[in-house]
């Protein structure tokens, strides 16, 4: 069977529904009146039953959820129109959602080779303001997301360091994010997503498929737990690096990590406000390169065992079988490795891969993408090429790793065009003062940057 998403006109949000005898998420969705998806969502252990109040803030959050987790489905066809069915759309949300479509979708348009420019349009059908909602504050508790990588790791020192209370959050529970939060001694909760299995099917038959902005996902998925759980902050760990895109298409930045980046956590905040008043959504690692938090992570060798940042481990459809924690041929693995070698000895950081990656021909053509040299920055979430050129810099001037083919390959090819190398390591490394840190973690924050 062939599907052909050019025959699809219309993408619909069917309905959602909460169970609140066992706390299940049913998301629904259709392409016209032929194909329909539903997305579970199981919030295990949450606290039931609600109050009146707080069902009121949950149906809230859960409408948003349906509207946003949408994106995954829609994807398939990008039909022109877009029927709401799950509730009013005012002003300000169809807006922040027209907005997140075209720039989470900006990847997936690039690599399928669509133009999303005027095409995605969520009607308005509510012109009065939102009524407020009855207030009951959410409890003052705190979490952070992890997902098994660096970052997250070390927002969870730093706050453990500064003795503040905090759980850790995630979708779903694969081995590696199982191993961290077990090195990490705190308490853990943990939230299970199935996609419709519909989704893959349409995959296999030629629908559009390709990268959506899964954080922003998270972060509704996080709003409706804060009711479900009780707690009012999340600490992401998102770093800056994630506010430089990848390329330019139509005269539009693509960036893999749009819904990681500054300008989105920005609109969140506000849409949160308006949607669930007192609730904190912020990266505390925001001023901080992926090469500074990497010197960060090198100070806590107990995570070395079992951390990884390789995609390929939370693939959903793994096509790609490998042992340990690194697939040691993606952008990723790549990045990790070469922005951990120059903070730690070249033995642990081998013992950490099984492999050292800057000494193979073979790789070159990878950690050169890496630096922008005659192609664009992966579509990863990588560090900026200035940190890639800084890492590879201090890698030159370090004897264990001159003689590596890699940076052999860098000192001959690439370094004479470099003016001031030093420079590039000095930008790496120094943080920037754009945040959304609230006051009370600010001397937190300051330990981090100083």
């Amino acid at each position: 069977m062939t599907f052909k998403p050019e025959t699809i006109q219309s993408f619909r949000f069917v309905n959602y529904e909460f169970n609140p005898d066992n706390a299940q998420v049913l998301l629904h969705y259709a392409l016209d009146d032929v194909h329909f998806f539903t997305e579970t969502l199981d919030f295990p252990g949450a606290i039931l039953p609600l109050s009146a109040a707080r069902m009121a803030q949950l149906d809230r959050v859960l409408k948003h959820l349906h509207w946003v987790a949408g994106i995954s489905y829609y994807k398939t066809a990008v039909p022109a129109e877009i029927r709401v069915e799950s509730g009013a759309l005012d002003a300000d949300t169809a807006a922040f959602l027209e907005h997140l479509y075209q720039h989470g979708l900006g990847e997936f348009a690039y690599q399928n080779q669509l133009s999303l420019q005027h095409r995605i349009r969520f009607p308005v059908t509510q012109n009065t303001p939102v009524p407020a909602l009855p207030v009951e504050p959410l409890p003052q508790r705190m979490v952070v997301p992890v997902g098994g990588g660096k970052d997250s790791i070390v927002s969870i020192e730093a706050l453990k360091a500064a003795g503040v209370p905090i759980q850790l959050f995630s979708v779903g529970k694969p081995r590696i994010i199982a191993d961290v939060v077990a090195c990490s001694g705190l308490p853990h909760i943990c939230v299970q997503r199935r996609l419709s299995k519909h989704l893959f099917e349409l995959n296999q038959q030629g629908a559009y498929n390709g990268h959506v902005p899964i954080t922003a996902i998270i972060a509704y998925i996080l709003a409706a737990a804060a009711v479900l759980y009780g707690f009012d902050t999340v600490v992401m760990s998102n770093e800056r690096s994630a506010n430089v895109g990848n390329v330019m298409q139509e005269g539009v930045e693509i960036n893999h990590q749009y819904s990681k980046s500054l300008d989105f956590e920005q609109r969140l905040a506000q849409a949160f406000q308006a949607m669930l008043p007192g609730f904190r959504y912020f990266s505390l690692l925001r001023p901080l390169s992926e090469l500074g938090i990497t010197r960060h992570f090198s100070r806590y060798p107990q995570y070395f065992p079992y951390f990884s940042s390789c995609n390929r481990n939370y693939a959903l459809q793994k096509a790609v079988k490998h042992q340990g924690n690194w697939c040691l041929d993606c952008p990723k693995c790549r990045f990790v490795f070469l922005a951990l070698a120059p903070f730690l000895p070249k033995a642990t950081l081998l013992e950490i891969f099984s492999d050292n990656l800057l000494d193979k021909t073979a790789q070159i053509a990878g950690f050169s993408a890496l630096i922008g040299w005659q192609a664009h920055k992966p579509f990863e979430c990588v560090g900026e090429v200035e940190e890639s050129l800084a890492a590879l810099y201090l890698l030159s001037e370090d004897p264990q790793w001159q003689q590596d083919v890699v940076i052999r390959w860098f000192i001959e090819q690439v370094l004479p065009s470099l003016k001031t190398p030093e420079a590039l390591v000095n930008t790496a490394l120094t943080a920037r003062s754009e945040h959304c840190v609230p006051n009370d973690l600010l001397q937190i924050l300051s330990q981090l940057t100083g």
